[in-house]
């Protein structure tokens, strides 16, 4: 096996050196061993110092040497333990020191690794720093999975540096279920913005024709989409973050921050005049002209996909995939239950042709809704996470809203949600057939939640997620209520037949 070369970065002072301690901590994981070794004052301490400062968001953060306790243990967003291992007796002591527990759990930071060589792991990231006329030369070697995470995240400060914002603070924001994460950028006065990095993966295996997934379901895998998304939004009076700049080809955007606050509570439930606002946008975007082709450079002219049937039954046999074996022990679906299950949803779909039809931002809920309450009118409301957006019915991201997936919405306010929407459609157009409207949301909300129901069980049992089982019982709740409807008593004889039981999810 081939052992990649190091990465070695020459640190101009002080500010250099911290600055990488803090990149470090954006690309390091649970299962890391980062041992620090080099000159005396060369910055080894100060790097570490960093490290943990960033780690715990926290500038202020008291990091005492552990010279003498020989460790300190850090409860971070990562957990870190801090080894100084100078007055090491011996390198069995590691053992008694719990360092095999604290490498299961998080990222040992080690100084004077030299003095428990052989006890240290073989895949260890080494670091070493030293004198270099006024500054230091850093050099950092270790496996290749880590070096390229190092190696992006510096990426991503060579991007920031590029474009104004190589001074910034950088700190995790979130990474959630999906291949991209986010970082806060934080300038010395205090200005925000947001860092969203989506690097290209290489292609699953094939689920349909050939295909893999994200092709099958039409899921945007750059970040053009999301530029071209935002221009729109932005063009129809809608709030959507700014782009500031970009990398299309590492995948790295700096984009406006739009705050914080979100449409729930303190107590995580939603504020009706938030949820209220969020459905005025809906009924705004779904009035405005339907634009298929958004030019995002001069090369690269966006075409906004259909939510085709086929995208649509892909992410419909999650519940037969996931869900269905997970509730019966790992028995799954049989040939006539999937064929009886595919029949029914291309009766459902096809009653779909004839609805009205507009873009489709795919996760209209919670998680993805800003609140801006110094604005006004439709800008109360910041968009976010529309990257996957398409062109299907318009009651689909209506039912991701009333139905959200991350929160549970009384029923009152959602049949308020949704009479409001329909009152806004009323007056927009003449001739809005509702009663069609009524059965397209019926189907949708099926749709996404046969979705949601498998998918929270592969973000557990694939993905090692389990937390995200919490939504299961509202997911089916609101599963069984839009089978209530007429139009889908072929998919709720199904459910009965298959033995899904709701009221035990």
């Amino acid at each position: 096996m081939m052992v990649p070369d190091p990465i070695v970065l020459t640190l101009a002072d002080e500010a250099a050196t911290i600055q990488l301690g803090e990149d470090l901590a954006l690309a390091l994981k649970p299962g890391d061993c980062l041992a620090l070794s080099g000159d005396l004052g060369a910055g080894k301490s100060t790097l570490a110092r960093a490290f943990l400062r960033a780690m715990a968001d926290d500038r202020d953060l008291e990091v005492p040497s552990p010279t003498f306790t020989l460790v300190q243990s850090y409860e971070l967003r990562i957990p870190v333990a801090h080894f100084d291992l100078y007055r090491l007796g011996d390198p069995s002591e590691l053992e008694e020191l719990g360092f095999d527990e604290a490498l299961a759990d998080g990222i040992c930071l080690v100084e004077w690794p030299e003095l428990a060589d052989a006890a240290l792991p073989g895949n260890r990231i080494r670091l070493q720093l030293v004198h270099d006329g006024e500054g230091r030369r850093a050099e950092i070697a270790g496996p290749e999975a880590a070096l390229e995470r190092i190696g992006r995240s510096l990426t991503i400060r060579r991007f920031l540096t590029e474009n104004g914002h190589g001074a910034d603070r950088r700190r995790y924001l979130t990474g959630d279920a999906s291949l991209r994460a986010y970082e806060t950028l934080m300038r010395s006065d205090g200005t925000q913005f947001v860092l969203m990095d989506w690097p290209r993966h290489p292609e699953g295996p094939p689920v349909l024709d050939g295909k893999p997934y994200p092709k099958v379901a039409h899921l945007a895998e750059e970040v053009l989409p999301f530029v071209a998304i935002a221009r729109y939004l932005q063009d129809c009076g809608l709030r959507a973050p700014g782009v500031l700049a970009a990398d299309y080809e590492n995948g790295l955007l700096v984009l406006e921050h739009l705050g914080e606050a979100g449409v729930l509570d303190e107590r995580g439930q939603p504020i009706a005049e938030r949820y209220q606002a969020a459905v005025e946008c809906l009924a705004h975007l779904h009035g405005a002209p339907v634009v298929r082709e958004i030019p995002v450079t001069a090369e690269h002219l966006h075409t906004v996909p259909d939510f085709d049937p086929v995208a649509m039954k892909i992410e419909t046999r999650l519940i037969l995939d996931w869900y269905l074996p997970w509730k019966r022990g790992g028995r799954s679906a049989t040939d006539l239950e999937r064929q009886r299950y595919s029949e029914i949803w291309d009766g459902l779909i096809d009653r779909l042709r004839s609805s009205e039809r507009h873009l489709l931002l795919r996760d209209y809920h919670s998680p993805n809704l800003i609140w801006r309450q110094a604005d006004q009118d439709l800008s109360r409301v910041g968009l976010i996470d529309f990257q996957d957006a398409m062109i299907g019915p318009t009651a689909y991201d209506v039912a991701s809203l009333v139905q959200d997936a991350r929160v549970t919405i009384p029923p009152a306010l959602g049949e308020d949600l949704l009479n409001r929407y329909l009152t806004l459609r009323h007056a927009q157009q003449t001739g809005f057939d509702e009663d069609a409207f009524r059965t397209a949301f019926a189907i949708m909300s099926a749709q996404r939640n046969c979705k949601l129901a498998g998918l929270w069980v592969r973000l557990k049992q694939r993905d090692g997620k389990p937390g995200y089982l919490k939504h299961m019982p509202r997911t089916m709740t609101y599963l069984a209520t839009a089978l209530a409807h007429p139009a889908l008593a072929p998919l709720r004889e199904w459910m009965a037949e298959a033995g899904i039981d709701f009221s035990e999810s």
